[in-house]
């Protein structure tokens, strides 16, 4: 038995989740999703508690019984919650700035590069320190739109410029040695 899969999804007040066989709807004050999960793993719904059943002992089963539990938890803390990335930008005249919801990086290119938020995802810049922060109630756009800004500039070894997650190591590397001939 999955420790995690055993573990049953409480759902706070405010959240409504509306199960349909395999299929969920998870609404909340910040949002609504819906997802499809594997025949695989059965839900059932007791006094605001959801709890995931494996149909079988299957070694597929098995893996989906913990990460249907936790993705389901994600639905609903994201719809109570939201989620939220934490990029920084470093490097001399890199900068980030808000243009309307869309955000406009300054990072080395002749050009500025525009990026659009997707349905859900909204955008902060703290000018001052040079970080953006970027919120949404689905954890895995929150997380694809966060790497997806990251690759725009990703952070190089030898200076470490470029735009990386707060609190990333970046593993560093010496620059060129000079030789000596004798």
């Amino acid at each position: 038995m999955s420790r995690i899969g055993k573990l049953p999804v409480l759902i706070p007040n405010g959240v409504k989740v509306i199960l349909n066989g395999n299929q969920v709807e998870v609404s909340g004050p910040k949002g609504v999703l819906k997802r499809n999960f594997s025949p695989h793993v059965s839900l059932e719904m007791k006094d605001d508690k959801v709890f995931v059943y494996r149909n079988s002992d299957e070694k597929f089963a098995r893996a989906l019984h913990g990460t249907t539990r936790s993705v389901l938890q994600n639905m609903v803390t994201g719809v109570s919650k939201g989620f939220s990335r934490i990029l920084e930008i470093d490097g001399v005249g890199y900068r980030a700035e808000m243009d309307g919801a869309n955000l406009m990086l300054y990072v080395g290119f002749s050009h500025s590069v525009k990026i659009e938020p997707p349905e859900g995802i909204t955008y902060e810049v703290d000018i001052k320190t040079r970080r953006i922060t970027v919120s949404g109630y689905d954890k895995e756009k929150v997380g694809q739109n966060t790497a997806d800004i990251r690759k725009v500039r990703p952070p190089e070894p030898y200076k470490g410029k470029g735009i990386y997650y707060l609190g990333e190591r970046i593993r560093r590397k010496a620059g060129k040695s000079i030789k000596t001939v004798i």
